[in-house]
Protein backbone atom coordinates (compact mmCIF):
# COMPACT_ATOMS: atom_id res chain seq x y z
CA UNK A 1 0.00 0.00 0.00
CA UNK A 2 3.03 2.45 0.53
CA UNK A 3 4.59 1.81 -2.30
CA UNK A 4 1.42 2.32 -4.01
CA UNK A 5 1.08 5.65 -2.75
CA UNK A 6 4.57 7.28 -3.13
CA UNK A 7 4.08 5.53 -7.08
CA UNK A 8 0.77 7.53 -7.23
CA UNK A 9 2.20 10.66 -5.46
CA UNK A 10 5.23 10.75 -8.32
CA UNK A 11 2.92 9.83 -10.95
CA UNK A 12 0.91 12.99 -9.80
CA UNK A 13 4.00 15.13 -9.43
CA UNK A 14 4.89 13.74 -12.87
CA UNK A 15 1.61 14.82 -14.70
CA UNK A 16 1.87 18.59 -12.76
CA UNK A 17 5.89 18.96 -14.19
CA UNK A 18 4.71 18.49 -17.38
CA UNK A 19 1.31 20.65 -17.57
CA UNK A 20 4.05 23.46 -16.54
CA UNK A 21 6.65 22.50 -19.36
CA UNK A 22 4.10 21.76 -22.46
CA UNK A 23 1.15 23.60 -21.94
CA UNK A 24 0.85 27.47 -22.61
CA UNK A 25 0.88 29.61 -19.22
CA UNK A 26 -3.19 31.01 -18.88
CA UNK A 27 -3.61 34.58 -17.37
CA UNK A 28 -6.58 35.43 -15.07
CA UNK A 29 -9.34 36.97 -18.01
CA UNK A 30 -9.59 40.63 -16.67
CA UNK A 31 -13.32 40.09 -18.26
CA UNK A 32 -14.21 37.68 -14.89
CA UNK A 33 -14.05 40.69 -13.00
CA UNK A 34 -16.55 42.41 -15.17
CA UNK A 35 -20.05 41.33 -12.93
CA UNK A 36 -23.72 41.72 -13.78
CA UNK A 37 -24.83 43.62 -11.00
CA UNK A 38 -22.59 46.91 -9.40
CA UNK A 39 -25.38 48.40 -7.39
CA UNK A 40 -24.55 50.36 -4.51
CA UNK A 41 -26.97 49.87 -1.61
CA UNK A 42 -26.32 51.20 2.06
CA UNK A 43 -23.12 52.40 0.74
CA UNK A 44 -21.42 49.33 -0.94
CA UNK A 45 -20.36 48.73 -3.80
CA UNK A 46 -21.27 45.80 -5.92
CA UNK A 47 -23.56 45.24 -2.68
CA UNK A 48 -25.76 42.05 -3.35
CA UNK A 49 -21.98 40.23 -4.48
CA UNK A 50 -21.04 41.00 -1.24
CA UNK A 51 -24.07 40.87 1.39
CA UNK A 52 -24.52 36.97 -0.13
CA UNK A 53 -21.44 35.81 1.21
CA UNK A 54 -23.06 36.09 4.71
CA UNK A 55 -24.34 32.75 4.94
CA UNK A 56 -20.82 31.33 4.64
CA UNK A 57 -20.54 32.94 8.21
CA UNK A 58 -23.42 31.73 9.45
CA UNK A 59 -22.93 28.13 8.51
CA UNK A 60 -19.26 28.15 9.26
CA UNK A 61 -19.91 29.57 13.02
CA UNK A 62 -22.39 26.88 13.41
CA UNK A 63 -20.37 24.03 11.82
CA UNK A 64 -17.40 24.76 13.85
CA UNK A 65 -19.38 24.69 17.47
CA UNK A 66 -20.89 21.48 16.76
CA UNK A 67 -17.23 19.89 15.85
CA UNK A 68 -16.37 21.08 19.01
CA UNK A 69 -19.32 20.64 21.15
CA UNK A 70 -19.12 17.22 23.04
CA UNK A 71 -19.52 14.66 20.27
CA UNK A 72 -22.20 15.94 18.57
CA UNK A 73 -21.35 15.24 14.93
CA UNK A 74 -20.80 11.60 16.28
CA UNK A 75 -16.70 11.98 14.70
CA UNK A 76 -15.76 9.17 15.10
CA UNK A 77 -11.78 9.42 14.56
CA UNK A 78 -9.21 12.38 15.77
CA UNK A 79 -8.33 12.62 11.98
CA UNK A 80 -11.64 13.92 10.82
CA UNK A 81 -12.20 16.22 13.83
CA UNK A 82 -9.29 18.07 12.50
CA UNK A 83 -10.34 17.60 8.93
CA UNK A 84 -14.28 18.94 9.51
CA UNK A 85 -12.96 21.94 11.54
CA UNK A 86 -10.03 23.20 8.93
CA UNK A 87 -13.20 22.95 6.52
CA UNK A 88 -15.27 24.85 8.67
CA UNK A 89 -12.71 27.37 9.15
CA UNK A 90 -12.00 27.74 5.29
CA UNK A 91 -16.16 28.51 4.89
CA UNK A 92 -15.92 31.31 7.61
CA UNK A 93 -12.84 32.44 5.61
CA UNK A 94 -14.82 32.71 2.27
CA UNK A 95 -17.15 35.62 3.95
CA UNK A 96 -14.29 37.93 4.60
CA UNK A 97 -12.07 36.83 1.51
CA UNK A 98 -15.29 36.87 -0.88
CA UNK A 99 -16.78 40.01 0.44
CA UNK A 100 -13.33 41.94 0.03
CA UNK A 101 -12.78 40.46 -3.50
CA UNK A 102 -16.40 42.23 -4.79
CA UNK A 103 -16.16 45.60 -2.66
CA UNK A 104 -13.52 46.36 -5.83
CA UNK A 105 -12.89 43.23 -8.00
CA UNK A 106 -9.50 42.62 -9.79
CA UNK A 107 -6.63 40.16 -9.35
CA UNK A 108 -5.03 41.72 -6.04
CA UNK A 109 -8.46 40.70 -4.63
CA UNK A 110 -9.24 37.45 -5.82
CA UNK A 111 -6.57 35.82 -4.25
CA UNK A 112 -7.98 36.34 -1.22
CA UNK A 113 -11.39 35.06 -2.71
CA UNK A 114 -9.80 31.81 -4.02
CA UNK A 115 -7.49 30.64 -0.84
CA UNK A 116 -10.13 30.08 1.74
CA UNK A 117 -11.61 27.66 -1.25
CA UNK A 118 -8.27 25.97 -1.24
CA UNK A 119 -9.02 25.16 2.89
CA UNK A 120 -11.96 23.85 1.86
CA UNK A 121 -11.88 22.09 -1.17
CA UNK A 122 -8.53 20.63 0.65
CA UNK A 123 -10.16 19.54 3.86
CA UNK A 124 -13.15 17.40 2.14
CA UNK A 125 -10.34 15.63 0.13
CA UNK A 126 -8.82 14.43 3.18
CA UNK A 127 -11.95 14.01 4.76
CA UNK A 128 -13.17 11.17 2.19
CA UNK A 129 -9.74 9.55 2.12
CA UNK A 130 -9.99 9.28 6.02
CA UNK A 131 -13.65 8.00 5.67
CA UNK A 132 -13.27 5.66 2.72
CA UNK A 133 -9.36 4.70 1.92
CA UNK A 134 -7.48 5.08 5.11
CA UNK A 135 -7.81 6.98 8.48
CA UNK A 136 -3.82 7.32 9.37
CA UNK A 137 -3.02 8.49 5.11
CA UNK A 138 -6.16 10.95 5.36
CA UNK A 139 -4.91 12.23 9.34
CA UNK A 140 -1.51 12.84 7.60
CA UNK A 141 -3.18 14.38 3.78
CA UNK A 142 -4.81 17.31 5.42
CA UNK A 143 -1.90 19.70 5.58
CA UNK A 144 -0.41 18.46 2.19
CA UNK A 145 -3.35 18.61 0.49
CA UNK A 146 -4.51 22.18 1.79
CA UNK A 147 -1.10 23.22 1.36
CA UNK A 148 -1.19 22.29 -2.38
CA UNK A 149 -4.34 24.16 -2.62
CA UNK A 150 -3.24 27.54 -1.16
CA UNK A 151 0.38 26.92 -3.43
CA UNK A 152 -1.82 27.11 -6.75
CA UNK A 153 -3.20 30.26 -5.64
CA UNK A 154 -0.53 31.59 -4.68
CA UNK A 155 1.82 30.68 -7.90
CA UNK A 156 -1.22 32.64 -9.90
CA UNK A 157 -0.79 35.42 -8.14
CA UNK A 158 2.80 35.57 -8.28
CA UNK A 159 3.52 34.18 -11.97
CA UNK A 160 -0.14 34.99 -13.39
CA UNK A 161 -0.67 31.60 -14.61
CA UNK A 162 -4.04 29.98 -13.30
CA UNK A 163 -3.68 26.43 -14.75
CA UNK A 164 -2.40 25.00 -11.39
CA UNK A 165 -5.71 26.61 -9.73
CA UNK A 166 -7.94 25.19 -12.33
CA UNK A 167 -6.58 21.56 -12.32
CA UNK A 168 -6.92 21.67 -8.48
CA UNK A 169 -10.63 23.01 -8.80
CA UNK A 170 -11.41 20.61 -11.19
CA UNK A 171 -9.76 17.81 -9.46
CA UNK A 172 -11.09 18.56 -7.08
CA UNK A 173 -14.82 18.55 -8.44
CA UNK A 174 -14.19 15.31 -9.85
CA UNK A 175 -12.79 13.34 -6.91
CA UNK A 176 -15.27 14.41 -4.46
CA UNK A 177 -18.38 12.90 -5.93
CA UNK A 178 -16.17 10.24 -7.14
CA UNK A 179 -15.20 8.81 -4.31
CA UNK A 180 -18.11 9.69 -2.39
CA UNK A 181 -20.25 7.34 -4.68
CA UNK A 182 -17.17 4.79 -5.91
CA UNK A 183 -15.89 3.81 -2.01
CA UNK A 184 -17.68 1.96 0.93
CA UNK A 185 -18.60 4.71 2.91
CA UNK A 186 -18.14 4.42 6.82
CA UNK A 187 -21.35 6.14 7.69
CA UNK A 188 -25.05 6.17 6.63
CA UNK A 189 -26.54 9.03 4.48
CA UNK A 190 -23.46 9.22 1.93
CA UNK A 191 -26.00 10.56 -0.64
CA UNK A 192 -25.27 13.83 0.81
CA UNK A 193 -22.11 14.11 -0.43
CA UNK A 194 -23.64 14.03 -4.28
CA UNK A 195 -26.31 16.48 -3.20
CA UNK A 196 -23.30 19.32 -2.24
CA UNK A 197 -21.84 18.43 -5.32
CA UNK A 198 -24.56 18.90 -7.52
CA UNK A 199 -24.95 22.65 -5.62
CA UNK A 200 -21.46 23.57 -6.01
CA UNK A 201 -21.79 22.06 -10.04
CA UNK A 202 -25.09 24.75 -9.69
CA UNK A 203 -22.89 27.53 -8.42
CA UNK A 204 -20.58 27.11 -11.13
CA UNK A 205 -23.12 27.33 -13.58
CA UNK A 206 -24.77 30.18 -12.46
CA UNK A 207 -21.30 32.29 -12.32
CA UNK A 208 -21.31 31.25 -15.99
CA UNK A 209 -24.07 32.65 -16.44
CA UNK A 210 -23.84 35.73 -14.68
CA UNK A 211 -24.94 38.44 -16.82
CA UNK A 212 -27.47 36.42 -18.30
CA UNK A 213 -29.69 35.28 -15.25
CA UNK A 214 -28.99 39.36 -14.12
CA UNK A 215 -31.20 40.32 -17.64
CA UNK A 216 -33.66 37.50 -17.13
CA UNK A 217 -34.76 38.63 -13.85
CA UNK A 218 -35.06 41.82 -14.96
CA UNK A 219 -31.72 42.72 -13.13
CA UNK A 220 -33.63 42.16 -9.68
CA UNK A 221 -30.39 39.81 -9.15
CA UNK A 222 -27.38 38.52 -11.01
CA UNK A 223 -25.89 34.91 -11.29
CA UNK A 224 -22.85 35.23 -9.27
CA UNK A 225 -25.39 36.48 -6.33
CA UNK A 226 -27.22 33.01 -7.07
CA UNK A 227 -23.54 31.50 -6.90
CA UNK A 228 -22.78 32.73 -3.56
CA UNK A 229 -26.08 31.59 -1.78
CA UNK A 230 -25.72 27.66 -4.32
CA UNK A 231 -22.34 27.32 -3.07
CA UNK A 232 -23.53 28.48 0.68
CA UNK A 233 -25.62 25.25 0.53
CA UNK A 234 -22.63 22.96 0.09
CA UNK A 235 -21.73 23.25 3.85
CA UNK A 236 -25.21 23.69 4.87
CA UNK A 237 -26.08 20.00 3.26
CA UNK A 238 -22.99 18.67 4.81
CA UNK A 239 -23.65 19.90 8.08
CA UNK A 240 -27.09 18.16 7.76
CA UNK A 241 -25.52 15.10 7.17
CA UNK A 242 -22.98 15.39 9.91
CA UNK A 243 -25.91 15.57 12.39
CA UNK A 244 -27.87 12.53 10.67
CA UNK A 245 -25.37 10.26 10.22
CA UNK A 246 -24.59 7.30 12.11
CA UNK A 247 -21.37 5.12 11.91
CA UNK A 248 -21.01 1.74 10.41
CA UNK A 249 -19.89 -0.87 13.36
CA UNK A 250 -17.82 -3.00 10.86
CA UNK A 251 -16.26 -0.11 9.19
CA UNK A 252 -15.45 2.03 12.16
CA UNK A 253 -13.83 -1.26 13.67
CA UNK A 254 -12.05 -1.49 10.65
CA UNK A 255 -10.44 1.81 10.75
CA UNK A 256 -9.43 2.01 14.35
CA UNK A 257 -7.88 -1.48 13.76
CA UNK A 258 -5.67 0.71 11.00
Amino acid sequence: MRKCTVQALVLALACILLLILLTPSIPQPQRYHDFADKRQFFGIPNALNVISNFPFMVIGLIGLVLCHRGNYFNLSLQGEKWGWTCFYVGVISVTFGSSYYHLDPEDAGLVWDRLPMSVAFGSLLAILIIERIDAKKGTISIVPLITAGIMCSVYWRFFGDIRLYLLAQGASCIAIPLMAALLPPMYTHSTYWLWASGFYLLALLQEAADKAIYMLTFHIVSGHTLKHLSAAMVPVILTVMLAKRSVYLGKLLHAKST
